[in-house]
């Protein structure tokens, strides 16, 4: 797992990806990707914005960051946040350019919305570097 050297980059590209209709009512794991950065890609993903808006009555969301890509065990896991309350029909900025965060290759942010009513749409803005 190499990083690129971000101050000879060759390429930024800039994303936005979206996740919407995320229930609070999950199955399995309950855990939604939002963004990974698969082994070998050869990139460093910058993310600049993770915004998460509550969609109905929710009580909130926890966002991880997973320290491999399919985000399968505890073990690897940092929360970056834990139950953060979303208000009704509100959004909340969980990630922002004040403090964002760097991806390296076959890591991810995974989201998962607490049990209630309710959806939860997230909105995330990066930089594919390379």
């Amino acid at each position: 797992m190499a990083a690129p050297n971000i101050v000879n980059v060759t390429t930024i590209t800039g994303v936005t990806t979206f996740h919407a209709g995320i229930s609070t009512i999950g199955s399995g794991n309950g855990i939604t990707t939002v963004v990974s950065n698969a082994a070998a890609s050869g990139k460093v993903l910058k993310i600049n914005s993770l915004t998460a808006a509550g969609i109905g009555e929710t009580t909130g969301v926890t966002l991880n960051y997973y320290n491999h890509a399919t985000h399968t065990s505890a073990g690897s896991t940092v929360s970056l946040g834990t139950t953060i309350s979303v208000p009704t029909f509100s959004t909340l900025v969980i990630i922002s350019k004040d403090n964002s965060i760097y991806l390296e290759e076959n890591t991810c942010l995974g989201i998962l919305a607490q049990s209630n009513l309710g959806t939860i749409d997230v909105v995330c803005s990066y930089e594919e570097i390379s």
